[in-house]
């Protein structure tokens, strides 16, 4: 028999499928600032999803017109919007490409589209990846927005097995709205605003327990640096 956690955890499960946006404004928004009221003293700092951008670089592969049309057909499909073709700004001989040239998609998604795409992702795109163990918390960058990677086009269900030539990935950019006040611009505060969000959007994190073993933010900050100075020396000796 369920306990009442399961009950209460399978009943914002569904109400997060059912409309992902109206939870995070009735639901996750007014939680974090009543358990939290030293992070969030104002609402509007309260972390927020601005953008999603989805990218895929197809190299010299666009300059054939069915593989670019057959691209740009499996971005309207999966996000619901016509993705803009991406060119060169400048000529690199090296690598055959010329200035102007076609070398890939991009599609930013916002409001509905943006809340339509993110729920698919969660709830139904990750259970399709084989051998799926979670997302790495070490995909957040300094402004605490998230990069994800995707290998292949088929885990949505929108693609057509019987339709697809060749396996194509992208990239998948979540982008957060940035309204944390100056005490805490820092980077280590930017991203913990991303894993709160995550958390509470049923994000598939895999290394959360990572940073259990710390009792405070300023010995993550220290292990941070000197993984930064180790780096530096290993692309100096290189």
């Amino acid at each position: 028999m369920l306990n009442q956690h399961s009950l209460e955890e399978i009943a914002e499960i569904n109400r997060l499928v059912s409309d992902i946006k109206k939870e995070y404004e009735e639901g996750i928004k007014p939680i974090l600032i009543k358990n939290s009221p030293i992070l969030f003293k104002n609402p509007h700092t309260v972390p927020k999803l601005k953008k999603i951008q989805i990218n895929r670089c197809l190299g010299l592969a666009a300059q054939n017109t069915n593989i670019l049309k057959k691209s740009i057909e499996e971005f309207e499909k999966i996000s619901g919007q016509k993705p803009i073709v991406t060119k060169s700004k400048k000529a690199i001989a090296g690598f055959k490409i010329r200035e102007n040239m076609e070398l890939g998609l991009t599609v930013t998604l916002r409001g509905k589209r943006m809340y339509t795409f993110l729920t698919k992702l969660i709830f139904f795109t990750f259970a399709q990846i084989r051998d799926f163990r979670g997302l790495s918390l070490r995909s957040f960058d300094k402004a605490g927005n998230y990069t994800l990677g995707l290998k292949e086009q088929l885990i949505f269900p929108e693609i057509d097995y019987d339709d697809i030539d060749q396996t194509q990935g992208f990239t998948i950019n979540i982008i957060l709205e940035d309204s944390s006040p100056r005490n805490r611009s820092k980077t280590m505060d930017k991203i913990l605003n991303g894993m709160i969000l995550f958390k509470f959007l049923r994000f598939p994190l895999n290394d959360c327990g990572y940073y259990e073993k710390y009792s405070s933010f300023s010995e993550i900050n220290q292990v941070w640096d000197r993984k930064k100075s180790l780096k530096r020396k290993r692309w100096s000796q290189e």
